[in-house]
């Protein structure tokens, strides 16, 4: 037979999930510092964060894209944005793309300082105005690596076909994570045409 809890028990446990506060994240340079004399726990860190070194520079942003390229065995050059120029002028020069071939989208990123949960690239694509998809990957979580980039690939994509799909698409891409925190938007266009050299 189980006893039953006094109202005061009850009240306490009450108060006591109340007053339950996650404890606060922690730095990875304080990650790195705690324990330091356990070794066991020193190796599980090592396998979790790699042999990484705290970056330097205060300033840089945690994840940090760099470039994002079509990759498309047919396109006669390498289409590439260079996401640490001017993110402006991708709109005004729009990637030219052979109606029906298949791509896919690959992103470039680093991560600097803290480990990052949850991330996520989210494209839109518009034409004239009005939004004819939209599409949600999950990139997932990394630790810090600032020497070194990250690739995340989409799955295949097939680009739009026929008469009536040919002419420009605008694209809004962005890289976010689980909190919500926008670690880059940006805009592109995409010219579909008949043939590469149209």
């Amino acid at each position: 037979r189980t006893s039953k809890k006094s109202r005061t028990e009850a009240n306490e446990e009450k108060e006591s999930d109340i007053n339950y506060k996650p404890p606060a994240q922690k730095s990875l340079q304080e990650i790195q510092e705690l324990d330091k004399d356990d070794e066991s726990l020193q190796k599980y860190k090592q396998a979790l964060l790699g042999k990484v070194a705290v970056v330097a520079d205060p300033s840089a942003p945690n994840v940090q894209v760099t470039r994002m390229t079509l990759l498309c065995e047919t396109a006669p050059a390498p289409l590439v944005l260079d996401l640490l120029g001017d993110l402006e002028n991708f709109k005004k020069h729009p990637f030219t793309l052979k109606e029906g071939v298949e791509y896919r989208v690959k992103i470039n990123f680093k991560v600097n300082k803290e480990i990052v949960s949850g991330l996520k690239y989210i494209q839109q694509t518009f034409r004239k105005g009005v939004k004819v998809d939209k599409t949600d990957y999950m990139v997932g979580s990394y630790g810090p690596r600032p020497d070194e980039e990250y690739e995340f690939l989409t799955t295949m994509e097939e680009a739009p076909k026929g008469m009536l799909a040919r002419g420009t698409y605008n694209v809004k891409s962005k890289f976010t994570d689980d909190d919500k925190y926008d670690h880059l938007s940006w805009e592109w266009s995409l010219a579909i045409k008949k043939d590469w050299k149209d």
